[in-house]
């Protein structure tokens, strides 16, 4: 059985309903949508998507033309550091196999995005010999231009100048990751930001972590925000009870944990494992799992 490919594309808003909406609108013109997560704090949501490549390139183009329509950058603010109204578009091959669709798929989308809609697009992750999105988003929009004028980058595909209001778009194909937040029951930012340092992997932490500690004024506390790039070398549940004992330690609580978008079966089913204590629990023992893998 052939899977789709997925694309989660981000895009920088999370207050407006009305932009919301006509984003989502877009994208599941061509494409099936599955998920839309959005924050205020972090005034930005996350779109989950499925489609062959055809339907995820068309569907992506409308998404991120009707973000550069609705979405202005000089009055943007939030949690989240960014450097496009459409700040990143990954895709994603669900079957390892797919690996060569995901990248191929990224690379049209990346190129038509410059050329259709004059935006500038970096390559990253595996299209782009694995830079992340942080290594763009450094200084903001204004640094990322800085940065081109330079000389010391230049977009894959469109213009060198970035929009004024919609900026640059990142493109890419990746694997499969868990985007996940823990909440702490603190306003204290520093706390958020200490625990990020420990956990995310260029701290020497869980490795495939990235972690940013944020301060979410309209929730009124902070948050370790999360994006695990690989759940079998960093389990989710060795992750948050890290972040427990060092929130302990510094005499604060976890108030719960968020799960942003759609996370792959493999990883709540390692999570359920060491839950439930069963011995010897992998995905293989979950039903629908074995039956996809057998297909």
């Amino acid at each position: 059985m052939r899977l789709p490919l997925e694309s989660v594309p981000n895009f920088s808003e999370g207050r407006d309903a009305e932009t919301i909406d006509a984003i989502a609108g877009a994208l599941s013109g061509a494409a099936e949508l599955l998920d839309v997560h959005s924050d205020a704090d972090h005034n930005r949501s996350v779109f989950t998507l499925v489609g062959d490549e055809d339907a995820l390139a068309s569907a992506l183009l409308a998404g991120v033309a009707c973000a550069r329509e609705r979405i202005d950058l000089r009055r943007h603010e939030g949690a989240h550091p960014r450097i496009g109204a459409a700040d990143v578009v990954p895709v994603v091959a669900i079957d390892p196999a797919d690996v060569e669709r995901a990248r191929a798929c990224a690379l049209a989308v990346a190129g038509r995005i410059g050329a259709e809609l004059q935006l500038p697009v970096f390559l990253y992750g595996d299209s782009a010999e694995r830079r992340g999105p942080a290594f763009f988003r450094s200084g903001g929009p204004a640094e990322l231009q800085r940065r081109i004028d330079d000389g010391e980058l230049a977009p894959d595909f469109g213009p060198a100048t970035l929009d004024e209001a919609a900026g640059a778009v990142m493109v890419g194909a990746r694997h499969p990751l868990v985007a996940f937040n823990v909440n702490l029951a603190t306003d204290d930012v520093d706390v958020a930001r200490a625990i990020a340092a420990i956990v995310r992997e260029r701290g020497g932490g869980f490795p495939g972590v990235r972690a940013l500690g944020l301060a979410l004024p309209r929730a009124g506390h902070a948050q370790v925000s999360m994006n695990v790039e690989d759940y079998e070398a960093a389990a989710l549940h060795e992750i948050v009870a890290r972040i427990e004992a060092e929130a302990r330690e510094r005499g604060v609580e976890v108030l719960g944990s968020e799960l942003v978008g759609l996370m792959p079966a493999g990883a709540a089913a390692a999570a359920a494992g060491s839950s439930l204590r069963i011995e010897g629990f992998d995905p293989d023992r979950v039903l629908e799992l074995r039956l996809l893998r057998r297909d």
